[in-house]
């Protein structure tokens, strides 16, 4: 039972990652919007944009991560 409590704060904040998908997702389509006109290059600018930006959030979250560990 204690296991559970001390899982329960950080299921907590894995849920409001979920927040974030909709969020990147609407970024990436608007970005791929204002740079093209035709439906195709869109999708593919807004693939990429996603890309990027999920690698760029990763790429903090392993900096925080890791700092976390220097603390």
């Amino acid at each position: 039972m204690n296991e559970l409590i001390e899982i329960l704060p950080l299921a907590n904040s894995l849920a409001k990652i979920w927040f974030a998908l909709p969020l990147v997702i609407a970024i990436s389509l608007v970005y791929g919007a204002t740079r093209h006109e035709y439906m195709s290059d869109i999708v593919i600018q807004s693939y990429r944009s996603l890309i990027w930006v999920v690698g760029f959030m990763a790429i903090i979250f392993a900096i925080i991560f890791l700092a976390g560990f220097w603390n």
